[in-house]
Parts: structure tokens; C-alpha cells; sequence
């Protein structure tokens, strides 16, 4: 019996997705776990893998926009014929609303009516219908080839946004002529046409509207979550000197081709070793439940443009600085490059921000929910302080935790922020 393919939930909050691209054609067979697609989230694009094994019957949304358990393809036995509609309605269209049944599991294939020969016989009258004229479309301000739309993948528009691209001088690598990611990204180390300011000059006293990206509205919306929380902050200063140092010793004892280790590397091997001595930090606000894991799976806060990414770096406390290094390099790298998988968001148990590199002293980041706890990390600078009776001068790390009241109380984060404190003063204490 037929499969329906219906558009999967990847993560908490997702409403839809952008079909990018068919990986199989109709009348290919797929092994079930094979990569079917590619799908184009709020922050990651990714390859879906097929839920089903046989013959790629039918596939009802070829590209674009799919709310979450609309049905997108149909998978089946060789010569068996797909006579149910997709969607709920007999003039609806693939990729319009659907009823309130599309947010069911995608476990569980609807089946709607099947279209009598009448009916369909209107469809392709309607689709042979001339249709109004267009005005002609354009990528960067600039019109597109032909004077249709230029076929590309959303991630090759928005790397070519960021790195000033003509997107519609390039020739695509993709199925029909697409513009994926590499061509984009071939274009821009070859020198390229660049294109043209996405913004019009807007004179002088008139506002510019920007709309929100999918990712700023994710981000928006997460905020938002955030601030329903019952938050409080709790702050320390930590002397660096003996943590910079280590962190010179490491660099000076570097093999070829390794990861030069970075002060968010000692920071993030030290908060592991503190989570699991006060393991309620290491939580999870869950409603009526508090969920303590066994693991300091530490999501590192990473700025792309236009938005943040939060990656996770899993089982920190098992890792050596070194790598963790390795670890944070790889995930940035594909944060930065829009490359990263949904798993790369998933499993977080506790949150670092770090702004320091932007000289920042002291800040207050936002809650991550549902984790209980997030630590906002400063610039370490030359202060004066007392140590043995005398003034002297050290450098001084400002940590600022911000946690959820729900989840914890203030003392138990005290006692958190100063291990964390104890082992940057004194870093061989969490090795």
C-alpha cells in the first residue's frame, strides 16, 4: 500500500519549511534512511531521510513552502497506481492551507477522496489558461535572467546576499539549472559579478521598512518565550591569570594542524566540570517537571548575519580542551557557512554568550528556555584589586548568570557561578 510523505517536525516551534530540492525522481526507488530532500528551515537547511522504502510514486510539492504534515510526496510498489488527492478540499492546490488534521503525525497518512476524470480534466483547462501578465522579477535589486525567476535554493540567495553576489549572472550546478550554495560559493571566490544594494537610497527623514527574516521571527518568538520566565541574575568577577596561561602553554605546545584553543574553550570545559557537581544548573524547565541530565551538553551563542544560532557542543565534560576546540571550530565554521544540521541545535542543557571578543565588560543574555540557566561572559580586563593587604593589577572576567526562578534558586546558582569561578582562578581544579 502507498506512503504518504508528509512534512516532518525537525524541532520545537516549527510551523513549515522550504522544499529546496528533490534528491529522488518520480519512478526512483528509495531505500528507507536514504536523503529524499532537501529541507530549508528557520536556521539549517538539511537533507530529510525517507521514512518508508519503494518506488517514488508521486511528488505533489516540488519546491517551496510546506506547513508541517501537509503531504509533499507518496511512496509506493512499482506500478501501483496514486489516485488520492493531497490536501484536504477539491480546489486546493499544493501549497496552500490546510485543515487543522495537517499538524497529525506524519505516521499517519490521510486519505482524502479521489478526483473524478471531470474534475481533473477542469484542472488542466485551468492550467493551459493564459494567465496576467507579470511584472518582471528581480534578485538584488537587479533583473533576473530572462525576465523570470532565477531558480535557486534559499540558501544560495542568502549566501549571495551576505557576500554581495549577482545570483542572476550565475550558471546553476543544481537539478534544472538550480543555483545551489556551492555555486554561489564558487562565484565569490572567483571574483564574480557582485550585485547590487538590496536596498534602494532612501532619502533623507523617510523611514526604511525591513520585513522580518524567517530566522529574525524565530528569534523573536524565542525571546518572547524567554521573557515569560521568572529571571534573575546573580554576577562575579574571576582573576584570568592563571587560566591565560594556560591557555599560552597550549597554544606554545600546538601540533600542526590543530585548533588553537581560545579562552571560550577553557570557559566551556570549566562549566562542564561545574555542571556536573551541581547538576541543577545542568536542567531543563519541563511544565511540571524539572529534567536533570546526566550531561553538559553546552550550547555555544554564535552571530550569523542578521540573526543568532545557538550550536551545541554534546558531552563536554568528557572532552579534553583541546577537543572542544575542534568540536567549537567545526560547529561555527558550518553556523557561519549555513551549512549546520538540525541536530546541531538539539540536546542543549546550558548556554554560553561570550562578547567579550567585542570588548564588552558585563552583560545580561537572555534565557534560553527551557534551560535554566545561561552565562553571559565579559572581556577579561587589566583592574586594580586587593590582593594580601596590596593593590596590584590582574585581569579580571566579568560573569553575569542569568537563571529561571521556575528551575532554580539563588543559591544554588551562587554555589554554581562560584566553582565556575574557583576552576578559572584555578584551572587545573576542573581537569
Amino acid at each position: 500500500m502507498a506512503t504518504e510523505v508528509k512534512l516532518p517536525r525537525l524541532g520545537q516551534g516549527m510551523e513549515a519549511g522550504t522544499i529546496v530540492r528533490w534528491l529522488k525522481s518520480e519512478g526512483d526507488t528509495v531505500e528507507k534512511g536514504e536523503p529524499l530532500y532537501e529541507l530549508d528551515t528557520d536556521k539549517v537547511t538539511q537533507e530529510v531521510e525517507a521514512e518508508a522504502g519503494g518506488v517514488l510514486l508521486k511528488i505533489a510539492i516540488p519546491e517551496g513552502e510546506v506547513e508541517v504534515g501537509k503531504t509533499i510526496a507518496v511512496i509506493g510498489e512499482a506500478g501501483e497506481e496514486v489516485t488520492e488527492a493531497f490536501g484536504e478540499g477539491e480546489d486546493e492546490q499544493p501549497g496552500a492551507a490546510e485543515s487543522d488534521e495537517a499538524d497529525e503525525s506524519a505516521e499517519k497518512p490521510a486519505r482524502a477522496p479521489a478526483r473524478d476524470a471531470e474534475r481533473e480534466a477542469g484542472r488542466e483547462a485551468s492550467a493551459e489558461a493564459p494567465t496576467e501578465p507579470q511584472q518582471q522579477a528581480t534578485t538584488n535589486g537587479q533583473p533576473e535572467a530572462n525576465g523570470g525567476r532565477v531558480k535557486a535554493s534559499p540558501l544560495a540567495r542568502r549566501i549571495a546576499r551576505e557576500r554581495g553576489v549577482d545570483i542572476s549572472a550565475l550558471s546553476g550546478t543544481g537539478p534544472e539549472g538550480r543555483v545551489v550554495a556551492e555555486d554561489v560559493e564558487r562565484a565569490a571566490a572567483s571574483g564574480a559579478p557582485t550585485a547590487a544594494p538590496a536596498r534602494a537610497a532612501v532619502p533623507s527623514g523617510e523611514v526604511e521598512i525591513e520585513k522580518l527574516t524567517s530566522l529574525r521571527k524565530t528569534i523573536a518568538r524565542r525571546m518572547a518565550e524567554a521573557w515569560q520566565a521568572p529571571a534573575f541574575q546573580i554576577a562575579m568577577s574571576a582573576d584570568m591569570s592563571r587560566t591565560l596561561a594556560l591557555r599560552e602553554r597550549m597554544v606554545a605546545m600546538l601540533q600542526e594542524g590543530q585548533t588553537k584553543p581560545t579562552i571560550s574553550d577553557v570557559l566551556t570545559k570549566v562549566c562542564a566540570s561545574a555542571l556536573m557537581r551541581h547538576r541543577d544548573v545542568n536542567a531543563l524547565f519541563a511544565g511540571d517537571a524539572i529534567e536533570l541530565h546526566p550531561s553538559a551538553n553546552i550550547g555555544i551563542a554564535v552571530a550569523i548575519p542578521k540573526g543568532l544560532v545557538v550550536p551545541v557542543i554534546p558531552q563536554c565534560e568528557r572532552k579534553s580542551i583541546a577537543e572542544i576546540a575542534e568540536a567549537r571550530a567545526a560547529v561555527v565554521e558550518r553556523a557561519r557557512s549555513g551549512k549546520l544540521q538540525q541536530a546541531d541545535l538539539e540536546g542543549g542543557t546550558f548556554t554560553i554568550s561570550n562578547l567579550g571578543m567585542y570588548g564588552v565588560e558585563r552583560f545580561v543574555a537572555v534565557l534560553n528556555p527551557p534551560q535554566a540557566a545561561i552565562l553571559a561572559v565579559g572581556a577579561a580586563e587589566e583592574k586594580p584589586v586587593v590582593r594580601d593587604g596590596e593593590v596590584v593589577v590582574r585581569p579580571m572576567l566579568e560573569l553575569t548568570l542569568t537563571c529561571d526562578h521556575r528551575s532554580l534558586d539563588g543559591a544554588t546558582a551562587s554555589e554554581f557561578l562560584g566553582t565556575v569561578k574557583a576552576f578559572l582562578e584555578e584551572p587545573g581544579l576542573a581537569l
